[in-house]
């Protein structure tokens, strides 16, 4: 009995070491995928460094081009890639589900587009890590438990339209993204403007509001299905909201992302991003 219980004693020693070792096969994927990207744009950019102007904004409508003047982007350099960083979110696993804590680490490239983000996290005291991406029009949300075993890896047309529609939910915050030629506008009002995004044979649109001061304060699509952690899809509402601008170098930046399942029954607020920390490459 004493050798069983040391043997056990030793096993669950090596699992706990196992589970704190930095190292990580999942967190290796997420960094090789953004360095193959980082070196693809540090080869095409070659050219001298292009700037924002009023003449590409001109055909904008009327609340975006408000917001490009409100947030300081006249002027300044145009963006390859954009970096943004949530540290501690509180992120719901679904409707009548706890909550668990989030490191959120995303990178959202201008030019193609592709977007790609590292979930790091833990439940129960066991390691929890996630790839959610789009790369070259594929979507995928990958959740791996324990460093080793892979929970779900979804895949498919609805989500290559989901992941789609997420970025062009955030073309505004890597604004030069919102002036590429895979991105149509169309003017609702003075605080409303919708756009569709296509790429690879698929289109996703939703609609941005702004405040009166040029803020954007929204964006909503009905071209998200929430997935559960069991693989169960249904077609909600999905909203993100932006909110508690800051001044970051001259350029008015939100600090706090959060995006919501707009249910019939009530709204779940399932990703509670404060204190966003966003960066540029160039």
């Amino acid at each position: 009995m004493g050798i069983f219980l040391g043997v056990i004693i030793v096993i669950v020693g090596l699992i706990v070491i196992f589970f704190n070792i930095p190292y990580s096969k999942t967190t290796r994927e997420f960094n090789i995928s953004i360095n193959i990207e980082k070196q693809a744009i540090a080869m095409n950019n070659e050219n001298e460094q292009q700037y924002f102007t009023e003449a590409d904004i001109a055909d904008l409508p009327a609340p975006v081009q408000k917001y490009f003047r409100y947030c300081g982007f006249i002027g300044t350099p145009k963006m390859s890639y954009m970096k943004v960083a949530f540290n501690n979110v509180d992120f719901s696993l679904g409707r009548g589900k706890s909550t668990i804590k989030v490191d959120y680490t995303q990178y959202n490239i201008v030019n193609k587009p592709i977007r790609i983000a590292l979930i790091d996290s833990s439940m129960f005291g066991v390691p929890f890590q996630g790839i959610d991406s789009y790369i070259d029009g594929k979507g995928s949300m990958k959740g791996v438990i324990a460093k080793l075993i892979t929970l779900f890896d979804q895949r498919g047309e609805d989500m290559d339209r989901a992941s789609l529609v997420t970025f062009l939910s955030e073309s505004l915050l890597a604004p030069d993204a919102a002036l590429q030629d895979y991105v149509t506008w169309e003017e609702i009002d003075d605080l409303h403007a919708k756009a569709t995004i296509s790429c690879y044979g698929t289109s996703a649109s939703g609609i941005f509001t702004f405040n009166e001061k040029g803020e954007m304060t929204s964006f909503t699509t009905e071209d998200r299905e929430a997935i559960s952690m069991d693989g169960k899809r249904e077609q909600v509402t999905w909203t993100a909201i932006i909110s508690d601008y800051e001044d970051h170098n001259g350029i008015k930046q939100p600090t706090t992302l959060q995006a919501v399942w707009n249910y019939d029954e009530g709204d779940l607020l399932y990703f509670d991003g404060i204190h966003t920390s966003i960066e540029y490459g160039f």
